[in-house]
């Protein structure tokens, strides 16, 4: 007989549900869900985990609230509601796997960047920069609270020129432009974009302009606690003079607020107006958010608004840099002529540099000319210069990458590379020049990281996509795969003939010769002298037969750039074929003087190529031993360098051991370097390259460059197959 009614007709439901423990059970679980739940949230916080490890906690618990209430009712009211041994082993190891997935989550998911799926390691530190031990900040684009739209360049001219201000203080660490552009109208807390700059601090503010008064707010936040830290309000008479006080008084209590001491000389840069002329400020404003944008289009449109600012104010310091500046861009994106370019720039920078000498922006942008010029000694100690002078000035320590990539001081170009992300960690392009000096290391996989994050930052940024599909070529071998990414670049900025031209130059390496001759005319109506145009003028023309042509093209692009070892190199086989080494010679002495005037000529990785190239010159005029330096010293340059890659020596040492006689080696280095993917230029190496004549009769030679027309045969097939709405893929083993 039992204690109290069996569950049956006389029981009600909820009757039933209590003497099982049902309800007890399900309160129980439901107070125990939310407490772990609780728990998680913390742990997320506290680890940076993405929002969804929290909803599948959620989930989990939802789902395991139909099992608790099953269990409950089946065991019953017969003191069964203790848990068994088994079913306690169970539970427990169900939390192992469940804790060491979460574990296994928080050590492969990265942290430190959670602005999409670009976000990974890229070299030896992360995305994100650490944020500094000492005072940093971050000036969010201010808000336009004037009436009219039409204002709101003046309101970013405001917040730029404050922004330049910070950063002249060199105990302050400030964020670039660029960077801080991405958290325009931004919902993100405070905190989250200090982590994603690196920065302990953050300045918001609005302007607001009517009539002949100008109203400037501003607040500066403590990211760890959101703690205003200062405030002020700038109420003044809108003239040049006012605007630039109000930014120096601003940099000054900022610097004051963060502890961050000014210099007397950084005082007086802070405190100097660098026009009387508003109206040539905002055209100054204008030109540089045109810059900014980097197609061909904005930077004509750059260079007329500098010039207005010029013509309105000649003693604009500023206005003849970034003149200067957009010109000298043009050649990059325009196809404009270098030495038309330098002509132009150099003369505005001096005449920046005679109005304020302590100009760091001048400093940098002469130190940029020089090294068009390859005066590599002056653009260094320009460059130092600059950055002594600003220290925040990314611009200057990108440019200095760049110069210490092209001599092969690669660890010191990634330094500098480095500290111009701390300082502009959003900008697209110098995570660019990062993948660059990465790929000259030959680290092909974070090159391709660093390109996906510049795309990610800016999808509209032509450069990203040809660097990517420079990659995909030189260093993996996939000029088919480069394509679609070459012709994204192209569809984005159609005036840039060195996309078109580039675009061409892969078509003719994978046998889609049509294509590339179409591609070349359109490319020559854009930009007759551009590089890329001229040596994919210089190809067609070789591989057409067409002398000539050729040789026409390649003085064109030795009067674009008297080092340019393509142009170099035709015109030497063009001289050794006719007979005429010493005019290669000549020609050699001018362009390289230090491989021919010393002793001991200093070869390098920006000069190597012209070195090899010198000594089959030399070996014809009888100068044997000189041509023997050459080349062992080109061979000791090109082991610190990868074979792939834009920056790698592809088949050097092919030529190197052909040039000595050592046909075997050779042979062996010839087809070491097919089999790892080298395909860039393969039909003028196969064709017309005289370093190669002595093995190019050779069986293994045929046998290597079929292998290669094989390959651009199957290469051009996947091209044809290829839909034409497919996404871009940006796996090279596809």
């Amino acid at each position: 007989m039992t204690d109290g009614p069996q569950d049956g007709e006389g029981s009600s439901i909820w009757d039933r549900l209590r003497r099982r423990k049902v309800v007890q059970w399900t309160l129980a679980y439901a107070a125990g869900a939310w407490g772990l739940l609780q728990g998680l949230q913390f742990v997320v916080d506290a680890f940076e985990w993405p929002n969804r490890v929290l909803k599948l906690g959620t989930v989990a618990a939802l789902v395991g609230l139909p099992l608790v209430v099953a269990i409950a009712w089946f065991r019953g009211e017969r003191g069964a509601q203790k848990v068994t041994r088994t079913e306690l082993a169970v539970v427990t190891l169900l939390f192992l796997l469940g804790g060491g997935l979460f574990w296994h989550y928080q050590r492969s998911t990265p942290a430190t960047d959670p602005s999409g799926p670009a976000a990974s390691s890229i070299g030896s530190a992360a995305t994100t920069p650490a944020t500094d031990a000492g005072p940093s900040i971050a000036v969010l684009p201010f808000a336009n609270r004037s009436a009219k739209e039409d204002d709101v360049y003046f309101v970013d001219g405001i917040h730029d020129d404050i922004l330049t201000q910070l950063s002249k203080v060199s105990a302050l660490k400030v964020i670039s432009r660029t960077s801080v552009e991405q958290f325009r109208d931004t919902k993100l807390p405070i905190k989250e974009i200090a982590q994603q700059l690196g920065v302990k601090s953050i300045l918001e503010g609005g302007v607001q302009r009517g009539g002949d008064r100008v109203r400037i707010n501003v607040q500066l936040i403590d990211a760890a606690t959101d703690a205003h830290l200062w405030a002020e309000t700038y109420d003044r008479e809108l003239t040049a003079a006012e605007i630039f006080a109000i930014q120096s008084e601003l940099a000054e209590a900022i610097a004051g607020a963060l502890k961050a001491r000014l210099t007397e000389g950084e005082k007086g840069r802070v405190e100097a107006v660098p026009t009387q002329n508003l109206a040539a400020w905002e055209d100054y404003q204008l030109g540089k958010q045109h810059q900014a944008r980097r197609t061909s289009a904005s930077l004509a449109e750059a260079e007329r608004f500098f010039q207005k600012a010029i013509e309105l104010d000649p003693k604009f310091a500023l206005a003849h840099v970034g003149l200067a500046d957009v010109l000298m861009m043009q050649t990059e994106y325009s196809g404009v002529p270098l030495e038309s370019a330098l002509a132009q720039a150099e003369p505005a920078v001096a005449r920046a540099l005679a109005l304020d000498p302590n100009l760091a922006e001048a400093w940098a942008s002469s130190g940029r000319n020089a090294l068009r010029k390859w005066s590599l000694d002056d653009a260094e100690s320009k460059f130092q210069r600059a950055i002594g002078l600003n220290p925040n000035h990314a611009t200057a320590r990108h440019w200095y990458s760049l110069l210490l990539r092209d001599v092969g001081r690669l660890d010191e170009a990634l330094a500098q590379i480095e500290q111009a992300v701390a300082l502009d960690p959003l900008s697209s392009v110098m995570r660019d020049v990062w993948g660059s000096i990465l790929e000259a290391q030959g680290r092909f996989p974070e090159a391709m990281n660093a390109y996906r994050k510049a795309m990610t930052i800016d999808p509209l940024r032509p450069g990203s996509y040809e660097s990517v599909a420079r990659v995909l070529a030189s260093a993996f071998g996939r000029p088919a795969h480069a394509v679609p990414f070459a012709q994204k670049a192209v569809e984005l900025d159609p005036g840039n003939p060195g996309y078109a031209g580039y675009l061409a130059w892969l078509h003719f390496d994978l046998g889609n010769d049509a294509d590339a001759n179409r591609l070349l005319s359109v490319a020559r109506q854009i930009g007759p002298v551009d590089y890329n145009v001229l040596t994919m003028s210089a190809a067609i023309n070789q591989a057409r037969g067409n002398q000539p042509g050729a040789m026409h093209d390649a003085e064109r692009l030795l009067a674009r750039d008297s080092r340019d070892a393509f142009g170099l190199g035709l015109l030497r086989d063009h001289d050794l074929q006719a007979g005429r080494p010493d005019l290669a010679l000549a020609r050699y002495a001018r362009a390289y003087p230090e491989l021919v005037e010393t002793p001991s000529p200093p070869v390098d990785a920006s000069n190597w190529v012209a070195a090899t190239e010198l000594a089959l010159v030399l070996q014809t005029v009888g100068e044997r031993e000189s041509a023997r330096v050459l080349l062992d010293r080109s061979e000791q340059v090109i082991r610190t360098l990868p074979r792939l890659g834009g920056a790698g020596y592809g088949i050097g040492d092919v030529q190197i051991h052909a040039l000595r006689g050592d046909k075997a080696k050779a042979l062996a280095a010839l087809r070491e370097a097919a089999t790892a993917g080298w395909r860039s230029d393969w039909r003028y190496y196969r064709d017309f390259d005289r370093n190669l004549t002595s093995i190019r009769d050779e069986p293994e030679f045929k046998a290597v460059f079929a292998d290669i027309e094989r390959d651009m045969a199957r290469q051009r097939a996947e091209l044809a197959a290829r839909p034409k709405d497919a996404p871009l893929d940006l796996d090279p083993s596809r």
